[in-house]
Formats: structure tokens, sequence, C-alpha cells
């Protein structure tokens, strides 16, 4: 089995177990409880995914204020360049340096960015991230974007944000955590308008998350056998085995073409890798 988790996390230790204390106490950005799954050191958990079959994978890290971001690019960069199997990952936030460090992350190599506008706070409309908007754009670089308004909603989460970023940058390419969650139907909407745009599974579909309406599913399955649906976990943030993931999404029985698509041909395409020595995934 072959997987492509484009929703992973990994941190510098020391504000990674400021998030993790953050979602022992269930903080207001959290807003209920949420025990992590899987702790230890950066290779237990690299080897991990390795075990669970996953190929390829992302460090996303997100400033929730200013001054953190290029920092935390610096790490997030320097463990993809040492880890096979992690693409080269990147953020922002909205502060006066923002193009400067974003525009030196490309230049080095990012390959993936993530924007958390629920966690930040942020308005992805604000002027000085249009510069930075235009640039991953025409770089053609994905941004994993956290514009849903789970777990905890904010003024600037819901598609309507960021669908006006996206009618400024059309050529956009956005991965949408969490499929929008719990705004599905607009981001499905998003996705269908705009041919850069895409949707992770993370959490989603789980017993501890919840689901898009039934009646959605048949858009999500067209989304998926046409390249727009991306695996995702938020490994290790999760309160469940990682199998659990998988298993979710091969019970909603949208067939072996969209699961195999799903969990490694689209990834694998957007991000141009070419595994030939792999064999498929099978059905589950």
């Amino acid at each position: 089995m072959r997987l492509f988790d484009v929703h992973t996390h990994f941190l510098p230790p020391r504000l990674l177990r400021r998030i993790w204390a953050y979602f022992d106490e269930a903080g207001p950005l959290i807003g209920r409880p949420w025990p992590i799954r899987y702790r230890g050191s950066d290779e237990e958990r690299v080897a991990l995914l390795r075990s669970f079959g996953v190929r390829h994978f992302t460090a996303l890290a997100y400033a929730h204020r200013p001054g953190l971001a290029a920092d935390l690019n610096t790490w997030t960069m320097d463990f993809a360049a040492r880890t096979p199997g992690c693409l080269s990952s990147a953020t922002f936030f909205p502060e006066p340096d923002v193009t400067r460090y974003v525009e030196r992350a490309l230049t080095g190599g990012a390959r993936v960015f993530k924007a958390h506008l629920q966690v930040g706070g942020y308005d992805p409309r604000t002027p000085v991230l249009d510069p930075v908007w235009a640039s991953l754009a025409q770089a053609r670089v994905p941004v994993v974007v956290h514009a849903g308004s789970d777990p905890v909603a904010n003024g600037f989460t819901g598609p309507d944000p960021f669908g006006e970023v996206l009618r400024r940058h059309p050529g956009l390419v956005a991965i949408i955590a969490h499929l929008g969650a719990p705004e599905y139907e607009g981001f499905l909407d998003l996705a269908e308008r705009y041919p850069g745009v895409h949707l992770d599974t993370t959490m989603v579909f789980t017993d501890f998350f919840g689901a898009p309406p039934s009646a959605l599913l048949p858009r999500l399955r067209e989304l998926g056998v046409a390249g727009r649906v991306l695996l995702g976990t938020d490994f290790p943030n999760i309160p469940y085995p990682y199998e659990h993931q998988l298993q979710s999404l091969e019970r909603l029985d949208l067939g072996e073409d969209w699961l195999q698509a799903v969990c490694w041909t689209n990834a694998a395409r957007l991000f141009g890798v070419d595994d030939p020595d792999d064999e498929p995934l099978p059905a589950r």
C-alpha cells in the first residue's frame, strides 16, 4: 500500500509541546477534549508514518502571530531536507516582511505552504497578503488553507473571505483543509468553480469529526476522480488511530478508483512525484 498524506505536522520541539499542551487543555480554539494520539520524537513519528504506508508527507507549520513564520520556515525546510519523503513546507502571516520571506522560501525550494485562517485569526484579503497569493499563483506552489470554521469559527473563516482571494487570483493552487468543514457545500462550490482548488480529507468522515451531508457525496466522488480530493490526516494531532481515517474513507464506498486517486494518485500528480516501482494502492 502507498499513501500520500498532504496534511501532517512537524514543528520545532518546543512549539510542538506548547501546541500539544493547548490541545490537552481543550483551549478556546479547540473547544472540546482532543487527546493527541501520537507523541514521541520526530524520528519515531516519521517511522510510524512509513509503517502506515505513507511515502510522502508534509511538515506543515502555521504562525499564530507576527514574527514567527520566517523562523518556522527555516526549521521546516531544514527538516524536509534531511527527511526523505517530506515535502519542503513553509508558512506565512500578514506582517510587513511577509513578501520577502515567502520569496526566500520559494527560491529555497518550498513545495507547499500552510495558511491557517482559523488559528491565525486574520483576513486572507488583507492587502499585505495580495502579493503573496500572486507569487504562489504564479509559481503554482500549492497552499494548504484552513479556511473552514471548525472547530471554532472566527470572522474570517467560511467560503466567502477566501473565495474573494480566489476571485483576485483564479490561478492559485489551494488545498482546502478538512474539506472546508463545516461549510462543505460552499467549498465544494469553489472547487468546482476554480480548477486550482483542491480539498483534503483531514479528519472528515471519522467518528470524532463528522462528515458532510450524504447528498454531497456524488460531487465529492466526481471531484476525487478528477484529481481534486487529496488524503490528509492531521497526524500526529489526532485522537484516534491513523488507520481510522483510511477506514472512514473506505466505508464511503465511492469506489476503488476514487480511493486510490484520493490516497495516492491525485497528490502524486499535483506535486510531480513519480514512484514507478510502487505497487498500486489496493482496495481496503
